[in-house]
């Protein structure tokens, strides 16, 4: 008899709100950290390298305590898979430090249609127009909402593509990982985060120096500083461990467009908290992309349902070929042939 599958520990909704919570949050903390109006901790890779320790430690004492177990992953493909997340999280820092906020956005946007093109050749996955159509509707949305002046350069070009590819893969890789291996979400994150952390404290102060030219030996970690960063490494192991329970539940695709909401928040909670600007141009694209994302759900659910077998009625049963002979008969005892027991 087999053991009945134990319920998640956490709902689907509950991992897409603690995704857009702790993400909208972790932004928020950076921002007063990171700004020169806050306490100017501009070391985003360095501040990278933290998160993952913290989160690597938190993986360790989850494995000790008996809380996760620990499955076994081939260590060239963490290696690999650490070496695409790292040039992820590089790439995109370079490709804002080098390129305007604009064009910036419009990479991030471009990872949908990406993604998209990466499961059709890696997975063989194919995609309704209902879906492509909700897809195009939410990067317009965020496009209209975030997009201002478009500058580009050949050096930024170079990183923002290397930044998307590399991110759109990364985030294909964690499910196909977890399909692969049968390993839980929070267990691989286990496995990677010691090697992310390593690599990035070690290489990420030399590349936060060569993108503003500070040392982080000189930098004065005052009480409130310490406290965002904590704050800050925090909020990123709920991050870290919901993407990649939403990645593995769904696909790298709806991550990435519902995960367009947390753009939606930031810039609501940015008007309301830090006093940034809201036009009506940024109202309107927030809820044409709001009107995709519920469209996208929409149009998903009705491809599981539509994939869906429709179960067969008993009546049709009686007559099907796997129903066996003893069942076929109503009214009388069948016998169990191995232990020759009857049964009414």
């Amino acid at each position: 008899m087999e053991a009945e599958k134990k319920p998640p520990a956490v709902s689907d909704v509950g991992a897409w709100a603690m995704n857009v919570v702790s993400s909208v949050g972790i932004i928020m903390a950076n921002k007063q950290l990171m700004s020169s109006s806050g306490y100017a901790f501009a070391f985003a890779t360095t501040l990278t390298g933290f998160h993952f320790t913290v989160t690597a430690l938190v993986g360790w004492i989850s494995n000790a305590t008996g809380y996760s177990v620990s499955k076994h992953v081939p260590l060239w493909e963490l290696v690999w898979f650490s070496l695409v997340a790292n040039t992820s999280i590089t790439g995109m820092n370079l490709s804002l430090m080098l390129n305007s906020v604009g064009f910036y956005q419009i990479s991030k946007l471009s990872m949908i249609p990406v993604v998209c093109l990466m499961e059709w050749v890696l997975n063989s996955k194919h995609y309704t127009t209902k879906v492509i159509s909700a897809v195009v509707v939410v990067a317009a949305g965020v496009g209209i909402c975030t997009v201002t002046d478009v500058e580009v350069n050949a050096k930024g070009f170079l990183c923002a593509c290397v930044a998307v590819v590399c991110t759109s893969l990364q985030q294909i890789t964690i499910g196909s990982f977890q399909k692969k291996y049968n390993i839980g979400s929070f267990e691989l994150l286990s496995k990677t985060a010691p090697i992310q952390a390593i690599s990035l404290i070690i290489l990420g102060p030399f590349v936060d120096y060569y993108l503003n030219g500070r040392s982080l030996l000189n930098y004065n970690f005052s009480g409130g500083a310490t406290f965002f960063i904590l704050l800050s490494c925090s909020l990123a192991v709920f991050c870290n461990m919901s993407q990649y329970l939403c990645i593995g539940r769904f696909s790298a695709t709806s991550f990435q467009v519902l995960g367009h909401m947390k753009t939606v928040c930031v810039l609501i909670l940015g008007w309301i908290l830090f006093d940034s600007a809201l036009t009506v141009k940024n109202i309107l694209g927030m809820l044409l992309a709001v009107m995709g994302m519920v469209v996208y759900s929409w149009a998903v659910e009705s491809e599981k349902k539509a994939a869906t077998p429709i179960p067969r009625n008993k009546s049709d049963m009686l007559d099907g070929e796997d129903v066996p002979l003893k069942a076929r008969v109503s009214g009388l005892p069948s016998v169990d042939l191995e232990e020759g027991e009857m049964k009414s």
